[in-house]
């Protein structure tokens, strides 16, 4: 089904980059977007994950940079039955968490700076199990190629404000097809939000929340980031809107085009859906971080050798939140 919606995707941005090219230029500039777009279908399949973590600013990070982050990682993975995925650090301070890649063989997991600042390490572990849910779903391939190929799509739109003034003799309609071209980023997203349904990110919570075996984890990390994403800027999204619905909460300020991007479902019913699946578990403590630890090992690296200058490991308390392991 995954496969069927991710063809289906790529043909209907591949004939949305074809009007927009043929609105431009006419027949000359819709053949041209077709060869574009050919080759970027190819392009996307293959590098799209690595062209998303680079317009994100992640940086990969291993053991010995980020060991905390990286064996809460390999413990989950390990837990859902996944190969160990490339982990990475997003330097924003806004809370929040994406996953990527074709296939669970060529994923990767990012977590934000100020996620790892100001979660515990449970309700990290809760979102990363979200991620990995992704990951394990094969929602990845379709997200990422929808983030990369509809940024595409407005770039073009916008290239034509410069070079689509004049009518030709193919068809091309002038000032007035340029302005309809620039108009297609709300189409664009149309169709990223038809092809990635919102029920995903609840089928994720519900995967995370078996993975980790502790839903109210992820409930009370979703609670801080809802609280926090908004407030805090993500510049690196803000940039590159069609990246929002890769991220476990919408990264947008919801200022202007951002919201006709949003494809996440209401948070406080996300929340209480994991409430509830808690419940079913037999954990029925609230989601509130009271009684977590926080994470250590996550201070800010400035002038360290790594992106994570790390606690001596003397100072560092455990590795003990697997209920996997008990």
């Amino acid at each position: 089904m995954n496969f069927f919606r991710t063809m289906l995707l790529l043909a209907a941005l591949t004939a949305l980059f074809m009007a927009i090219g043929f609105l431009i230029g006419g027949q000359t500039g819709m053949l041209i977007a077709f060869l574009i777009a050919a080759g970027m279908n190819v392009f996307a399949y293959w590098n799209s994950d690595k062209m998303v973590l680079a317009q994100q600013g992640a940086e990969e990070v291993d053991e010995r940079t980020a060991p905390e982050l990286y064996s809460i990682v390999r413990q989950l993975a390990a837990n859902a039955s996944l190969p160990m995925p490339k982990v990475y650090i997003i330097h924003t301070e806004q809370p929040n968490a994406f996953a990527t890649g074709r296939n669970p063989q060529n994923a990767a997991v990012a977590a934000s700076a100020g996620l790892l600042r100001i979660m515990s390490k449970e309700e990290v572990a809760g979102v990363l199990a979200h991620e990995l849910a992704h990951i394990k779903n094969r929602d990845t391939l379709t997200m990422t190629i929808a983030a990369t190929i509809a940024g595409a799509i407005s770039m073009l739109a916008n290239f034509g404000m410069f070079f689509g003034g004049n009518r030709d003799n193919n068809g091309g309609g002038g000032i007035i097809s340029t302005l309809l071209a620039v108009m297609v980023a709300p189409l664009a997203a149309g169709i990223i939000q038809m092809a990635i349904s919102r029920s995903r990110e609840y089928v994720a919570d519900k995967d995370g929340g078996e993975i980790c075996q502790r839903p109210l984890w992820l409930a009370s990390a979703l609670q801080k980031i809802e609280q926090a994403a908004h407030q805090i800027p993500n510049e690196q999204a803000e940039r590159n809107p069609a990246s929002a619905q890769l991220y476990i909460i919408n990264p947008l300020s919801g200022q202007g085009m951002d919201n006709l991007f949003s494809t996440h479902p209401n948070t406080a019913n996300r929340i209480a859906a994991l409430v509830e699946q808690a419940r079913q578990m037999g954990h029925t403590q609230e989601p509130t971080a009271a009684h977590m630890s926080p994470v250590p090992g996550f201070e800010d690296g400035a002038g360290g050798s790594g992106p994570w200058q790390q606690r001596p490991r003397s100072s560092r308390r455990p590795f003990e939140i697997g209920p996997w392991n008990r």
